[in-house]
């Protein structure tokens, strides 16, 4: 079903989501809260395809037709250029095209399985945008070196220096994660943990060695939490970009070298479920305390907050939202040391090799007492709002990225500096295709 709704008097900003499910959602909703006066125009979060190929002309039909209108601001699943085509009314308006994720380099199992058209609906947004913002370093660079070489897919007639056209519109704002107060779903030991601590943002940004000599001596606590085995979480979609394979087969070696340890895997599940999570199951029956999607977000969180560390085998990944919101219920983070985890998070946290995961998860499962007891540092947070809440571990809230982007939409005069080191606003010259 669509959806359109007003906010406020007269709406200034107009908000288009066509896959308005997840992240997607989360971010949309936030801007509706925070943005003065507002439309939001969105199309359910299904057939993610479809969507992608067919929400453009969808929407043209369903967006009013208003005055007060000055940005657009939509995710790069919508094929911008079509809706500018086919709503001139809307081509005279500051165009912000937004990109939780890229097409150019979104995994696939074999390159012949690239649907092409994605990624160049992509490119073509980016084209009639006026400003195109990324939610990470990795998810910018990624899509832009890779322009030239997904254009040479084209036999013949193909299109030059795309790239420098479009890198001037470029800024990275990181995702405005928003957290809810978790404190009523922490166990004791991770309660006491935070009890301990004398110091807020300094030290998530400190070398290592000294916020572990900084930290004031935590409490064993609860004796009965303490002697738990390791409990690890899987937080992600069940999908092979994810690489369950990888994470099952690590898991099986602890298993054979009669380590102690628990283990949820949850996140979404679709109508096909890889195969390994099937025969994983069974082999690891022993160890598993939750498995499968969680039915409410209380749950989920509830989840979080009884694990002691999280990984991550993404083959891809553009930000990882459901390792921060670990992280925010007080895990220890294992991530690979490439796509966007290097942005995030700090050396000690990422592996480059699976016997390199294997060695930090067999340390752990000898001694959980190390994972329990440490404070998270986040090598992102001085570009986001850091709170404590009630988890000894680093909150990324909305923040700084979360205002720059408030501010961008509801004041499109206003300049600030993104996270590329440059001022940005929508004050420039914009795209016109009005004669189209």
């Amino acid at each position: 079903m669509q959806q359109s709704e007003a906010v406020g008097g007269a709406p200034s900003v107009l908000l288009v989501e066509p896959f308005y499910g997840g992240s997607h959602k989360q971010l949309i909703d936030l801007l509706k809260e925070n943005i003065s006066s507002c439309c939001v125009c969105t199309l359910p979060a299904k057939k993610w395809h479809w969507r992608a190929r067919t929400a453009a002309l969808s929407l043209s039909q369903t967006i009013p037709t208003c005055s007060s209108f000055r940005v657009l601001f939509s995710s790069s699943v919508l094929n911008l250029c079509e809706l500018v085509a086919l709503r001139p009314d809307l081509a005279c308006l500051k165009k912000v095209l937004y990109f939780h994720e890229n097409q150019l380099v979104y995994p696939v199992r074999k390159d012949q399985e690239r649907d092409f058209q994605y990624g160049y609906n992509q490119v073509l947004s980016c084209m009639v945008a006026d400003l195109v913002v990324f939610n990470s370093h990795f998810n910018m660079d990624s899509f832009l070196s890779s322009i030239a070489s997904f254009m040479k897919k084209i036999p013949d007639h193909r299109p030059r220096d795309l790239e420098q056209k479009i890198r001037p519109k470029c800024v990275v704002l990181y995702y405005p994660v928003q957290f809810p107060d978790i404190s009523r779903l922490l166990p004791k030991h991770k309660q006491l943990r935070l009890a301990a601590e004398t110091s807020h943002a300094d030290d998530i940004i400190a070398p290592w060695d000294e916020q572990q000599r900084a930290q004031k001596p935590v409490s064993d606590g609860d004796s009965a939490d303490q002697m738990k085995p390791l409990h690890i979480v899987w937080p992600h979609r069940w999908e092979h970009d994810k690489n369950p394979e990888m994470f099952f087969s690590v898991l099986l070696q602890l298993k054979e070298r009669r380590l102690n340890f628990h283990v949820s895997v949850i996140g979404e599940t679709f109508a096909d479920i890889p195969e390994v999570f099937v025969s994983s199951r069974s082999l690891l029956e022993d160890h598993i305390v939750n498995w499968g999607f969680q039915s409410s977000r209380d749950q989920y969180l509830q989840v979080l907050c009884a694990a002691d560390v999280v990984v991550s085998t993404a083959r891809h990944e553009f930000f990882g939202v459901a390792m921060l919101e670990a992280v925010h219920c007080g895990c220890f983070p294992l991530c690979p040391k490439a796509l966007v985890y290097p942005e995030i998070f700090a050396d000690q946290y990422l592996y480059s090799t699976p016997e390199q995961l294997c060695r930090r998860l067999q340390e752990l499962c000898r001694r959980p007492a190390a994972a329990r007891k440490h404070v998270v540092m986040v090598t992102a947070a001085s570009f986001f709002r850091v709170q404590r809440h009630t988890a000894s571990c680093v909150s990324v809230s909305s923040g700084s990225a979360g205002r720059h982007l408030f501010v961008l939409l509801d004041r499109p005069e206003a300049t600030f500096p993104d996270f590329t080191g440059r001022r940005t606003s929508l004050n420039a010259p914009r795209a016109n295709f009005s004669k189209i």
